[in-house]
């Protein structure tokens, strides 16, 4: 509301409308009691003002210039409603667009008490497409303000007078090429409804908003607003009932009823599982199910888990092999921090294999002297993909591992520092692992929208592989992971993590791992080590799916 058009609020105000049967006809009256007779073009037709009308606008002013417009736009005068605004020209559009592509055929308009310069009033209107007919009731409002160089009492022109929800750059069009409600269905047909799994719920949604019109679906006869490019922003009714598609996912049934199961009952627990041979989600539950996804959007320190990657990059470097020496100290301060491991152990004479095995944090950080501050970053993307613009058919954060140096550099080597993870990301990383090279995860098959899958630009090198598949196997057989993975066979391996965070009592409880051609990662915030809390998560399932 403008300081120099502030009035009184109008009393009393009563509409008469013949609404859609007929020509609107609207009489207005004031809380002087005096009936407003005719419009500002009528009173002042053929008459040029001496000078620029000035000064807050009066109740008859408001009321008439009101009048005028919708008495106009009811008429399906859209060149004299659109003159009657500050903006004629967007106006005149606005309104012609609303008649013709939303297929309003008919308009009424009832105005309720102005508030000083703002005139609330319901609209009737009569929508018809095809054999369609339908009868749309909404709320909206107008401005009355003086128009630029005449003073002319006239109604400040935005795309919500049409719709309160219409915005610049968007209109209301009716028809059939909205969006089609969809039927998410797993790997092998059946459905997967949000009531039956609940972790997928706001997966579902969002598969439904991108894929929808590219499914067997139909949406029915729509108005909607869309925005400059047609894409649909709000549906606004519903003419005819829509035909959901059917839109196919990479769920494995089986493996997300384990899912969700496992981390029901945890605090924020989240789980992923993918397929290492083609980078398919097999999986994923969040606790509790509703609410933030952090299984696919968190960005959490993963911990040791990142010693994989980590690892990875010191057996590129031939900076470390399983069965040589490593030096794993009570501690090792590097960029004036002190690092030292869980419970201040030490492993004297040891091997890089034992102290991966026991996820030894100095024989990590006493290798980053030899390290440039890129280092770790590259062999992420590189190699794992991370930080890669992945397309999975939905909503993700792809992880980040920052180029960073002195301690933070150093404590990177861990998951600590600036890196962020999630456990789409680490059951990715395990699946590299596995396979040898990074797949990219995906939920909805790239065939159905052309999408170019995330490729890292190598592979990982034959020997590396097989020394981490090496290390992975050890943890998970006589390492820090041999519990949660006892009992397991043929191709399988793991890697524990506890990643401490400011302010917690406990650290957030991580553990990745794979066996067979299923790979998995969970964490646990605020509960602890990774083996107790995370493992028995993922080896469900990781069971479930194999």
């Amino acid at each position: 509301m403008r300081d120099t058009q502030k009035m009184a609020v109008i009393g009393g105000v009563a509409a008469a409308v013949v609404g859609l049967t007929g020509v609107g006809v609207y009489a207005l009256v004031g809380s002087d009691g005096e009936e407003n007779k005719g419009t500002v073009a009528a009173e002042d037709e053929g008459k040029a003002p001496d000078k620029a009308k000035k000064g807050p606008l009066s109740p008859r002013e408001v009321r008439t210039a009101a009048k005028a417009f919708l008495g106009a736009w009811a008429d399906g005068d859209t060149k004299k409603a659109a003159a009657l605004t500050d903006d004629s020209t967007a106006a005149g559009k606005a309104l012609r667009t609303f008649r013709s592509k939303a297929h309003v055929t008919k308009v009424a308009a009832s105005p309720k008490a102005a508030d000083d310069e703002k005139v609330p009033f319901d609209v009737t209107a009569r929508v018809a497409y095809g054999q369609k007919r339908s009868a749309w009731n909404y709320d909206s409002a107008l401005e009355i303000v003086r128009a630029p160089g005449t003073g002319e009492p006239v109604v400040d022109w935005k795309p919500s007078v049409l719709h309160p929800e219409l915005k610049d750059g968007q209109t209301v069009k009716t028809d059939e090429s909205g969006t089609p409600p969809v039927t998410a269905v797993d790997r092998d047909g059946s459905p997967l409804s949000a009531d039956d799994h609940p972790a997928l719920a706001g997966v579902i949604s969002d598969l439904g908003k991108r894929y929808g019109d590219k499914t067997d679906g139909s949406p029915g006869v729509q108005t909607r607003i869309v925005d400059a490019k047609g894409k649909t922003k709000d549906v606004l009714r519903q003419l005819s009932k829509p035909t959901p598609g059917k839109l196919k996912t990479t769920i494995d049934a089986k493996a997300q009823r384990a899912a969700e199961a496992a981390v029901r009952g945890k605090d924020k627990a989240s789980v992923v599982a993918v397929k290492p041979s083609t980078g398919e989600i097999l999986a994923i539950a969040n606790s509790p199910a509703k609410g933030f996804n952090s299984a696919l959007q968190g960005s959490l320190a993963p911990g040791s888990t990142m010693k994989v990657v980590s690892s990875a990059m010191l057996l590129d470097k031939g900076l470390a092999s399983p069965g040589k020496a490593h030096p794993c100290p009570k501690y090792f301060t590097y960029g004036g921090w002190k690092f030292q491991n869980d419970d201040k152990f030490e492993i004297k004479n040891g091997t890089f294999a034992q102290s991966f095995a026991r996820s030894c944090n100095t024989a990590f950080i006493s290798q980053a002297p030899k390290l440039k501050d890129d280092d770790l970053t590259k062999e992420a993307r590189d190699v794992f993909g991370i930080g890669l613009n992945w397309k999975t058919g939905t909503s993700t954060f792809d992880g980040r591992v920052p180029v960073q140096s002195d301690a933070q550099m150093a404590a990177s080597l861990m998951g600590q520092g600036g890196v962020r993870m999630n456990p789409l990301n680490m059951a990715s990383v395990a699946a590299t692992v596995q396979n040898g090279t990074f797949k990219q995860p995906y939920l909805v098959s790239p065939s159905l929208d052309k999408r170019t899958l995330a490729k890292a630009p190598r592979s990982m090198k034959p020997g590396v592989h097989k020394d981490l598949k090496s290390l992975m196997k050890l943890t998970a057989t006589s390492g820090t992971a041999a519990k949660p993975m006892a009992g397991l066979g043929g191709d399988f391996g793991a890697k524990t993590g506890s990643a401490e965070v400011d302010g917690q009592k406990k650290p957030n409880a991580w553990f990745t791992a794979y066996s067979g051609d299923v790979a998995a990662a969970a964490v646990v915030p605020e509960s602890g080590h990774g083996n107790e809390n995370a493992g028995p998560v993922v080896r469900k399932v990781l069971d479930a799916a194999g």
